[in-house]
């Protein structure tokens, strides 16, 4: 059911989320200072394309003094619009019954979108 979900999940939106991120990645990782960021979104992009079948799970080991500054850096700068797309997305996709499975797939990802180096996709 997740690979029925996940294809679904692709042709009605998922795709150019992932897009999205690919782009942003490549484009971070173009500078020296954005390297970090630039990997966690080309990360956040290859979880994107499948969330069916995923579960949003805090990184192991903690988080360190370097993924705080980091995360509210990101979330200063990038994630704060990141969230909010898909909490749009979710409202969008929740006003129909078939909607609602991808609409949960997009709350799942506001976490993420937050705080990506807090979390990660299982």
């Amino acid at each position: 059911m997740s690979l029925l979900g996940n294809i679904i999940w692709l042709i009605f939106g998922g795709l150019p989320a992932a897009i999205g991120y690919f782009v942003g990645g490549l484009t971070l990782c173009l500078t020296i200072v954005g390297i970090p960021f630039g990997l966690v979104s080309l990360r956040m992009a290859m979880a994107v394309l499948t969330p069916f079948g995923k579960a949003v799970v805090p990184t192991r080991g903690g988080q360190g003094c370097l993924a705080t500054v980091f995360n509210v850096l990101w979330l200063l700068i990038f994630g704060w619009g990141i969230a909010l797309a898909h909490i749009v997305g979710g409202l969008v996709l929740a006003i129909t019954v078939v909607g609602i499975p991808f609409a949960k797939q997009h709350f799942k990802l506001v976490p993420v979108a937050l705080f990506p180096f807090s979390y990660k996709l299982e």
